[in-house]
């Protein structure tokens, strides 16, 4: 999360505690890896160049600013002990196969959410330019169902509290997947404006179509750039600067939130493009 045009103070949130959850053997998503990422970040000596803060763990009331209250009951609820009482909600909120049941599944959710409403919250009191949350970026996540191995949608929740002190927010999204969830969100709105790089053609989501550009008064605030197989950095670029800036200039965003997932990168078990940590981290600058 950013907003443009500032001497550059930045903060990061991240909690000790986020690595020790498990999706189960042979899920590909690890929240270990936030740990590592923190490790590098230390042993770079990067952290000295940022404010660390911890983030507070969302509350049920903060959840339900997006999402249901039967849903946060269940994920609430919800325990790899007690499963076979919950068949039915399983189902309705699509938990249970690539969304598992796992020890510490809520508090996994608070603190991934309570990094980028803390995020929001530093912006919305100009007390940082960059805030970044790699506890977050859970973009697949609805109103009332888990997917894609997200089930509280953090990107929402935190552009929902920027909106209180910000007229137009932009978000950004280079994970391979589309960025479903927050589109949907926000797919009505002409005060988010959604703009998703991503594969598509038989692969997850499904979503993210080029003629998908919102609805109602969020008509022409989805922008959706399908791409296919296999696209390098200098490709990338060439489409990623010219639809930015084009965007950047028109819109004119008071605030930008940017989803960097990793599984863009060349070499990820499940994404299949053939980008570098170079051109990845371009789209950032």
């Amino acid at each position: 999360m950013t907003q443009p045009h500032s001497k550059k103070r930045v903060c990061y949130y991240y909690d000790s505690d986020i690595g020790n959850y498990y999706y189960g053997q042979g899920h590909p998503m690890k929240p270990h890896r936030i740990r590592m990422t923190h490790n590098l970040l230390l042993n770079y000596g990067l952290y000295r160049k940022m404010e660390i803060y911890r983030p507070h763990k969302a509350t049920a009331e903060e959840m339900t600013k997006f999402h249901s209250d039967d849903y946060i009951r269940f994920l609430r609820s919800i325990r790899p002990d007690n499963m076979s009482e919950y068949n039915k909600q399983m189902q309705r909120f699509n938990v249970g196969e690539d969304c598992p049941v796992f020890d510490g599944l809520y508090e996994f959710c608070q603190l991934s959410a309570g990094g980028s409403v803390a995020a929001a919250v530093k912006l919305n009191k100009q007390a940082s330019e960059i805030c970044i949350n790699w506890g977050g970026g859970l973009h697949h996540a609805k109103k009332s169902e888990a997917s894609g191995f997200c089930y509280v949608n953090d990107i929402v929740l935190g552009i929902q509290e920027l909106l209180k002190y910000h007229q137009r927010v932009l978000y950004i999204d280079i994970d391979v997947h589309h960025g479903d969830g927050v589109e949907e969100a926000f797919f009505i709105t002409d005060r988010v404006m959604t703009v998703s790089f991503h594969k598509y053609g038989h692969y997850f989501p499904g979503t993210g179509k080029l003629k998908d550009i919102g609805t109602g008064k969020g008509k022409y605030y989805a922008v959706n750039v399908p791409l296919k197989d296999g696209i390098d950095d200098d490709t990338y670029e060439s489409i990623f600067v010219p639809i930015i800036s084009k965007v950047m200039q028109t819109y004119q965003p008071h605030a930008v939130v940017l989803q960097c997932g990793a599984d863009s990168l060349a070499g990820d078990k499940l994404g299949c493009f053939n980008l570098t940590v170079h051109g990845h981290g371009k789209c950032v600058e």
